[in-house]
């Protein structure tokens, strides 16, 4: 199985409740990135901050209970499905179950912990 992986344009960092605030002032007003809060309705994800970043889009999230912060990826593939089907015959399995996301999307993680948003590459 022929699968290409290629990085996406979003990166999450799951903050918690205690640092979101000094942490969005940061982005905003020490390093004087273009920093906009968005709507959003997620039981996990409590309030989200929408940082361009070059080409990436920075996604700071509060998270309200978290002790540490993380970093989150996405990767996009031409199709979702083969793709789960070439991670699983790697010994790589989805988790979904860290939070919620849409059908057609999966969650997997890196033998370090790192988390990926695996979805469909985007047709330009």
């Amino acid at each position: 199985m022929d699968i290409k992986f290629e990085a996406g344009i979003n990166i999450a960092i799951k903050i918690p409740k205690s640092k979101y605030d000094k942490t969005v002032a940061f982005y905003r007003d020490i390093l004087k990135l273009e920093v906009e809060e968005k709507p959003i309705t997620n039981p996990t994800v409590s309030r989200t901050h929408e940082v361009k970043f070059g080409n990436n889009v920075i996604w700071l999230d509060c998270v309200d209970n978290y002790t540490h912060s993380e970093t989150w990826l996405q990767l996009t593939v031409p199709n979702v499905g083969e793709a789960q089907e070439y991670l699983l015959s790697n010994g790589v399995e989805t988790c979904d179950e860290i939070e919620e996301i849409p059908e057609n999307m999966h969650w997997i993680q890196d033998p370090a912990g790192t988390v990926f948003n695996l979805q469909t590459t985007e047709k330009k």
